[in-house]
């Protein structure tokens, strides 16, 4: 009998132990369903979040910019701490940097970043400032003239944007004083983006995304009866392309006083390059590589092309025939083809153009006043190449924007049809036969020379 109440008592037990045991398994068979659901639900939220920080505007400055108390971004340079000759920044190495745009807001800059990388811009959404201007061609195209929305190529390549902060000249022929007033030029042109100015604000305004942006970018704006205005876009696309700095190359570690950043060669080729002889530095003045102005130099026009009379339009100066921006060397290997149309192809071709004599591409029937540093120096092969090995050195792309993943548009950041484009015109450039034969005047009978600068 003992022995049975023993075994029944053991028997509770098990059932006890079953019971708890089955409890357990249940519970947590529950909790794991429950963390499941928590986790895909936390994931849901995450992917929403990120969706939303997508177009939530940084309130950080870029990179080589203070954030001051009064909430803007404001340029620190090395070149800051040297003086210059009328504060131009013009001189030696060692000198200061002419006065340049600075002052937006993290979120302006921000924005325009978006701005400038959304084809929804372009009149039919097919291209972007950033079709033009991309930054890993030196925020330039590869084009000897670049590509608009009617798929033709324009009447000019595409400048560079580094440094554009330092910058009071705009376009080739100088007709912009301002990055605002530039900007206005590719957006309203009909052979460029296309766009109307009806148009664009009713694109903007339409999406709310870039509402939502432009009230975080422009809070002082958007009190009470008042909305979106293109000048905020003007303004937010100029905050953008004044950030884009470049001015930590080898040749500025060089010229802050690290001189085992040039090779031997490299000094050698900068020391031509500012010599009397070769006076590239003339016009090409450090530390910017540009001195801000215009000049006649009589480059050659691509085969089958009329001459482009440059700023003789824009100042209806006839001594201005042919005259274009001084343009930047800053990352200059990045940004080939050069000249205002695009001529060379190759570095080297280009750099040859000023050794091969004076007025040696001017048109027959041509009277222009070459700019008087234009000269014929006459400089041996070994001295052209230093030139190129030297300006290899001016290359800084250590603050290259980040190329948004996603535009609030919704469109391709780098629109297919405008690779489309690309292609078939590049296709139509190699198949077309090659005639290096240029009408021009070798005789400098009557070229005249322009006095001043």
């Amino acid at each position: 009998m003992m022995n049975l109440i023993a075994l029944i008592h053991r028997f509770k037990n098990f059932i006890k132990v079953c019971s708890a045991a089955l409890l357990l398994i249940v519970s947590s068979i529950c909790l794991a369903d429950e963390i499941v659901d928590k986790s895909s639900e936390i994931e849901n939220k995450a992917a929403n979040i990120n969706l939303l920080e997508d177009f939530i505007l940084t309130d950080r400055c870029p990179p080589s910019f203070e954030l001051t108390e009064q909430g803007v971004c404001r340029l620190l340079t090395q070149y800051q701490f040297y003086s210059s000759v009328q504060n131009k920044g013009l001189g030696g190495t060692q000198t200061n940097l002419p006065p340049h745009r600075d002052g937006f807001t993290p979120a302006q800059i921000d924005l325009g970043r978006f701005l400038f990388f959304d084809p929804a811009l372009s009149k039919d959404g097919s291209i972007s400032c950033a079709s033009c201007h991309q930054p890993d061609k030196g925020f330039s195209d590869d084009l000897d003239r670049s590509i608009g929305i009617t798929g033709e190529k324009v009447a000019r390549s595409a400048p560079t944007l580094w440094n554009v902060a330092f910058v009071d000249k705009f376009f080739w022929d100088v007709r912009a004083k301002t990055l605002e007033e530039q900007a206005q030029g590719p957006l309203f042109d009909p052979l460029e983006m296309g766009n109307t100015r009806e148009h664009l604000l009713a694109t903007l305004t339409s999406n709310s995304r870039y509402v939502a942006m432009f009230k975080q970018a422009f809070p002082q704006y958007f009190l009470p009866g008042k909305s979106l205005q293109l000048a905020q876009v003007y303004t937010a696309l100029t905050a953008f392309q004044a950030s884009l700095i470049s001015l930590n190359s080898r040749y500025d570690r060089y010229a802050h006083g690290y001189h085992q950043a040039l090779t031997d060669e490299e000094i050698a080729g900068l020391n031509v390059f500012r010599s009397f002889v070769a006076r590239c530095a003339e016009c090409h003045q450090p530390p910017l590589f540009t001195n801000n102005e215009i000049a006649v130099i009589g480059t050659p026009e691509p085969e089958g092309r009329s001459l482009d009379i440059g700023a003789e339009k824009t100042y209806n100066a006839p001594k201005l025939r042919g005259a274009f921006k001084v343009p930047t060397l800053r990352n200059i290997t990045k940004s080939a083809p050069y000249m205002h149309s695009g001529r060379y192809a190759d570095l080297r071709d280009a750099v040859k153009f000023y050794n091969d004599g004076r007025g040696n591409s001017v048109p027959e029937g041509e009277e222009m006043l070459l700019h008087w540093h234009i000269s014929e120096p006459d400089l041996t092969d070994d001295e052209l190449d230093l030139i190129v090995t030297f300006l290899g050195t001016l290359t800084d792309e250590s603050l290259t924007p980040q190329i948004p993943k996603q535009v609030p548009s919704g469109l391709a950041v780098i629109d297919e049809r405008f690779q489309h484009n690309k292609k078939n015109q590049q296709s139509l450039q190699q198949k077309k036969p090659t005639n290096t034969a240029l009408t021009t005047k070798k005789s400098h009978q009557n070229v005249s020379m322009q006095s001043g600068e």
